[in-house]
């Protein structure tokens, strides 16, 4: 083999080299699926429990407002949800309102995500997502949003 035929071969043998190395210390910073499935559980746990907690109070300043638990394919925490009857002008019309809130099931893309969704007398007030990657979460953030949101809500709702 020529000389040029030895450097060529070394050459791509390092690069293979530094490539391997590289891709072996992203999959050690990387959390493994059974990490981020345990990660993420006990964020929405947590989570979940506050929102509960937090919507659970807004019956007592609103009453009428009923919570509910949610579970299942669209996540878990919680709903307040009331139905009122407006009777004037001689008509009978239903008005629904409602604030549901909820950490979104565990996914392959490894994020974490809060879903809101608020309801004022038949009106759309918002329809908020908010995520972050499991490895980035800063728990006291999603409380922080959590609060905003309901009391954004509670604001609103009083204002109509």
């Amino acid at each position: 083999m020529s000389d040029f035929e030895d450097r060529l071969k070394r050459a791509i043998e390092r690069g293979e080299k530094r490539n391997d190395s590289r891709r072996r210390a992203a999959e050690a910073a990387a959390l493994s699926e059974e990490q981020c499935r345990e990660l993420h559980g006990a964020l929405r746990l947590k989570l979940s429990d506050y929102i509960a907690q937090c919507l659970e109070k807004l019956p007592n300043y609103f009453p009428g407002f009923e919570y509910e638990t949610l579970f299942g394919d669209k996540g878990w925490g919680g709903a307040c949800v009331r139905d009122d009857i407006d009777l004037t002008g001689g008509k009978r019309r239903n008005l629904y309102s409602r604030l549901e809130m909820a950490i979104k099931p565990y996914s392959s893309v490894h994020v974490l995500e809060l879903v809101a969704k608020g309801t004022i007398r038949n009106k759309e007030l918002f329809n908020r997502s908010h995520f972050e990657k499991l490895h980035e979460v800063d728990e006291a953030d999603f409380r922080d949003l959590i609060d905003l949101w309901i009391v954004e809500y509670a604001e609103q709702y009083s204002a109509k």
